[in-house]
């Protein structure tokens, strides 16, 4: 049964990022996911960097079948792009967030439930919304967790 922490807000500092942007349907993404997170790796090697963060996938639509999605991890700093790793950055700003558990394919209520308390609060949702993984499929669904990120107007 998936299960979600408690529904909360916070300011967050600007992030740097190196990232993939492409469109994908949304059965291609663990594939897509996984090899675009390779790639930067080997490139963050070759740099001698670091992720400052937990990988993470941007949506800027929720079209399954088009997804516009960011592949992405956050860096320490702005460093120089490769072909379509790009270098660019998280907003900074204040974000609706929680920390999900549970197969990818059962978030679906977790973002109605968000959805609702954004609105519920009376804030208005940015568009664009963050998915960062703390561990991936070494482990069980079950066990996935994954925060998700609404940022706000």
């Amino acid at each position: 049964m998936p299960r979600v922490s408690n529904i909360e807000m916070l300011r967050r500092r600007e992030q740097p990022t190196l990232s993939i942007r492409t469109r994908a349907k949304v059965e291609d993404l663990p594939m897509l996911i996984g090899e675009s997170y390779c790639r930067m790796a080997d490139y963050l090697k070759e740099l001698g960097e670091l992720l400052s963060d937990v990988p993470y996938v941007a949506y800027h639509n929720m079209d399954m079948q088009d997804l516009d999605v960011e592949i992405g991890f956050p860096v320490s700093k702005v460093l120089p792009e490769r072909g379509d790793i790009r270098s660019g950055s998280i907003p900074g700003g204040n974000v609706v967030f929680c920390i999900y558990r549970g197969a990818y394919r059962d978030m679906a209520p977790t973002y109605d439930e968000m959805a609702n308390w954004i609105e519920k609060n009376g804030l208005k949702p940015a568009g664009t919304v963050y998915e960062y993984y703390y561990n991936g499929p070494e482990f069980p669904e079950s066990e996935l967790l994954t925060m998700i990120v609404m940022p706000l107007l």
